[in-house]
């Protein structure tokens, strides 16, 4: 036991209780102390939520009137007066009885009101309800400085200039003419969260009289409360030693089977929530938060906040602010293909492609594919044009920008959140030592230069092998996902071949059609699969380097799980955008794997379709698979949860559960917490923002899936998981820096998607310089005229390789064997000087390729660093109302200190005590 909840008086043992005994579960002083706490059924009230406790029973005897509500909704004491503020779950069976007896009697001792209950689905589990006193939470509340309202706000309007005023006149009253806000939600429906409007300063029990006060069972909210009770948890011992403390090692060994504040009620009710209002804060986050009914309405992030505590607020708030950031990005997005799709009629090189009847194009593939008619590729070529026209580099500037723009807005949105939650001088405590890096190193110790305590200390040669052993092991996993990418490209050489000789004519004349669509399918279930093992490799990786704190290990995993989910996200991306059809060589030449398998080459229209198709079913895949994992999987354990209960008591037998048990069939909240939410939402930043070039409407999928998102997490949160506890955070952590580094990313790879994957670079060269309009400064659709044929190269049957001569002689076209076919390439003619070498205009496109880059780059790093310089990090407003609120509070507290020492003054006076040379 602890010094502070003992005294020793006469030699005897003599406990101090701050707070009134438990409730239901009464021990005498002497044996609260000296016995173990016991886990038989003694000290435990049977599942009967009808049943009355003998406290309660004289509670009523005695005339204190009890709300039956109270009793019977499984959110109180048996007695219907004391809240619970937390729920422990452990079974009879389990052995960790001794732990668990003194964990128990230490929580008694520190003024925490307990109450047992055995299950009503099984005698085996038994529920340890705990209460939290007013004293209790007034003592720790102000240790853990929690900040409470103490005076109303004092909003003041700002100097605003006579042209200003009659422009938001004129604003007015066009206002009158539109809808009055209606993604707002209705006032009358959301309650009065009072501290949003109050100055708020740390908890003081010596002056408590400046805060405001109306109940003292309502002034710490439930969040509050249940975050005070996990606080003291975590700080009492379970077995008498060095450092046993902590309800996370309990649960970690298995003393206790879970841990989790309740839910405020049910989510649902018999009656409208706008005729009879919200049952509860649980039921009103369900029907203005998480009903598909509001999805065009903003978020009640305060009524979030308040309810799940500030982390979880946070990242909601940033999925809406990354949401709403999304709408301009797809509308240019939609209106980039949209132009694509109004100018097709009018772009010259699909014309001048789909009128190429009479050029014949080198077979794909060895053997099997025939020779082919250029215009067969019309279809291609049109679709290709929807994605890569005369906007695109327009839109990958634009989105290169709008990333920017959308980390320093949220920086400031992030600023003004942190304001409004007292968030801004929050600093986090300093944290314990996971038990694993304590277990590991014990032996040797070192003084903690911040509390002055002596702690298990790693040696640096020691931390360097770890760290180097898990980065190899992190280059190894991405090595496995080379070779994962690698079997993809083999199947693709290998496929390509058998699709071009099937026997049904729909996939041997779309071949390299199909073998895009099955690779792209086969590699999103390798991605499926990877991403199983490398969550197992991540936690292997981080506890090899036994981080010090849990802040640490989580930074640490957090890290490794990106970087594996992203390479193999997008490592075939990559490859379809950087590397297929560059290095095939030439007909008569070509480059092979392992001297066997002929590299795959783009389609007669580009390889831009390609990776558009692998960006489209990826991400489509992706997200339809998340959604599913995210909602799917909760519904269906819970579902089957309430299934055999229903077969264990019958189905005619209707059982009405107590809160905690209905919470306790929940789902538990992920053991990574938010990590897979944050997860999803930067892989798909990523998708949206580095290959955007090739795939316009990514910002729009995108858009779309968040809109779902955000009620899928909303009506996951509320209904399918228990209640998480309350936790607090200043920001998104890790994750903003990790979207810098994809927003810096994206620059690189659409400089080289417009530059090496896209042909806007070749046909610029021609309009300028080899097309009609050469040296005349011009661009147009007219000056591309003969564009397609200056882009192919002629090749002489007669110079291909055994291997790779094709069955057909192409009679069927001309009705003579071919002598000639073509290529995309930019090469000499078989009849040259030098036969199939480079030509001029090679030379001339590969500089303004190279060009381009180093100009794109340097344009849009120079644009992103202006903005980031001329957009600062606090708004003005915010700051002038941070420093109003400092003047304000230091008058508040200078006139309540006035005040105090006049009424001690005026004390003194009336008890004759007054000196004359009293000050002041």
């Amino acid at each position: 036991m602890e010094a502070s909840s003992s005294g020793i008086t006469n030699g005897k043992t003599k406990v101090f209780h701050p707070v009134a005994k438990d409730v239901n579960i009464l021990f005498d002083e002497l044996e609260a102390v000296n016995s173990p706490c016991k886990d038989d059924d003694s000290l435990l009230h049977p599942g009967n939520l009808t049943s009355t406790s003998d406290d309660a029973s004289r509670l009523e005897a005695g005339g204190e009137t009890i709300p039956e509500k109270n009793k019977s909704n499984g959110l109180y004491f048996r007695d219907g007066k004391c809240r619970i503020d937390y729920i422990l779950v452990y079974r009879k069976s389990n052995p960790q009885t001794e732990k668990r007896e003194v964990f128990e009697r230490n929580i008694r001792a520190e003024g925490l009101q307990m109450e047992k209950e055995s299950s009503l689905i099984n005698s085996d589990i038994i529920f340890v309800k705990l209460h939290a006193p007013w004293e209790v939470l007034g003592r720790y509340a102000e240790q853990m400085n929690v900040r409470m309202p103490f005076r109303r706000k004092i909003y003041y309007l700002p100097r605003r200039y006579k042209f200003m005023s009659r422009i938001d006149k004129q604003i007015s009253r066009f206002r009158r003419w539109l809808p009055k806000k209606p993604m707002r939600l209705d006032k009358e429906t959301l309650p009065d969260l009072e501290e949003n409007d109050c100055y708020t300063a740390p908890f003081s029990q010596q002056r408590i009289h400046h805060f405001i006060i109306h109940n003292k069972d309502t002034f710490f909210n439930n969040a509050t409360r249940s975050r005070i009770v996990h606080h003291i948890l975590q700080r009492i011992k379970y077995e008498e030693g060095k450092n046993k403390i902590g309800l996370n090692r309990l649960l970690t060994n298995g003393s206790y089977e879970a841990a989790f504040p309740l839910h405020e009620g049910s989510y649902r009710s018999k009656n409208s929530i706008r005729t009879h209002g919200a049952v509860n804060h649980r039921h009103l986050l369900y029907e203005c938060w998480a009903s598909w009914g509001v999805w065009y309405k903003y978020q009640p992030l305060d009524l979030v906040r308040r309810y799940f505590g500030e982390k979880i607020g946070l990242y909601f708030a940033w999925l809406g602010w990354y949401t709403g950031m999304l709408f301009p990005a797809a509308f240019i997005g939609l209106f980039v293909f949209l132009y694509g799709v109004i100018t097709l009629d009018h772009c010259q090189v699909s014309k001048e492609v789909c009128q190429a009847t009479d050029i014949i194009m080198c077979p794909v593939c060895d053997k099997y594919c025939p020779f082919m008619r250029l215009s067969d590729s019309c279809v291609y070529a049109k679709v290709t044009h929807l994605f890569d026209n005369g906007a695109t580099v327009f839109f990958a500037v634009f989105m290169a920008v709008w990333a920017t723009v959308f980390l320093e807005f949220w920086k400031r949105r992030r600023a003004v959140i942190a304001y409004d939650w007292d968030l801004i001088d929050w600093e986090e405590e300093e944290e314990e030592i996971r038990p694993q890096f304590e277990a590991k190193y014990s032996k040797k110790e070192r003084m903690n230069p911040i509390s002055g305590k002596p702690e298990p200390y790693q040696a640096f040669a020691d931390k360097c092998s770890r760290l180097i052993v898990s980065a190899s092991g992190i280059f190894f996993m991405i090595c496995v996902v080379i070779a994962a990418v690698f079997g993809i490209v083999i199947y693709r050489v290998v496929t390509v071949s058998t699709f071009a000789a099937f026997k049904w004519a729909l996939i041997r004349n779309n071949s390299q059609v199909a073998t895009t669509g099955t690779a792209v399918c086969i590699n999103f279930c390798i991605i499926m699969l990877l991403n199983v093992l490398y969550e197992k490799v991540a936690l292997l990786l981080t506890n090899l380097e036994q981080p010090r704190t849990e802040s640490e290990w989580e930074n640490s995993f957090t890290l490794k799980m990106f970087l594996f989910q992203f390479v193999n996200l997008n490592s075939s991306t990559f490859y379809i955008a950087f590397f297929l059809g560059r290095f095939t060589g030439h007909p008569g030449a070509y480059l092979r794997l392992i001297n066997r398998w002929r590299l795959e080459e783009c389609h007669p229209s580009g390889c831009l379709i390609d990776l558009c198709m692998q960006m489209g079913i990826i991400m489509v895949l992706k997200q339809t698979w998340n959604n599913f994992m995210e909602l799917g999987y909760p519904l269906i354990q819970n579902w089957w949860t309430r299934r055999k209960v229903r077969q264990e008591h019958g189905p005619e037998r209707k059982i009405s559960f107590p809160q905690w048990e209905k919470d306790y069939t929940l789902q538990p909240m992920n053991a990574y917490g938010l990590f897979d939410e944050y997860l999803e939402m930067i892989l798909q930043f990523g998708f949206t923002t580095i290959f955007v070039a090739a795939f316009p409407l990514a910002p729009l999928l995108a858009l779309l899936n968040n809109i779902i998102e955000i009620r899928l997490d909303a009506y996951k949160f509320v209904t399918q998981w228990r209640r998480p506890l309350a936790s607090r955070a200043k920001d998104i952590g890790i994750w903003y820096g990790i979207l810098e580094g994809i927003g810096i990313l994206s620059v690189i790879t659409n400089a080289f998607v417009i530059a090496i994957t896209s042909d806007f670079i070749p046909r610029l060269v021609y309009a300028y310089k080899y097309g009609p309009c050469a040296g005349q400064g011009e661009a147009g659709q007219k000056c591309m005229v003969g564009y397609v044929n200056a882009s192919l190269s002629v090749f002489r049957i007669s110079d291909f390789e055994n291997r790779s001569e094709p069955e057909s002689d192409g009679s069927e076209f001309s009705g003579t064997p071919l002598k000639y076919c073509r290529y995309r390439d930019y090469r000499d003619p078989p009849h040259s000087l030098v036969p199939y070498g480079y030509t001029l205009q090679f030379w001339h496109v590969l500089a303004a390729r190279l060009a381009f880059i180093i100009v794109f780059e340097h344009l849009v790093f120079c644009i992103k660093h202006l903005i980031s310089y001329l957009i600062p990090d606090l708004p003005k407003d915010l700051r002038d109302r941070m420093r109003r609120e400092k003047y304000l509070i230091q008058e508040m507290m200078y006139e309540a200190e006035l005040e105090r020492l006049q009424k001690e003054r005026k004390e003194r006076k009336k008890n004759g005590k007054a000196h004359h040379n009293e000050w002041p």
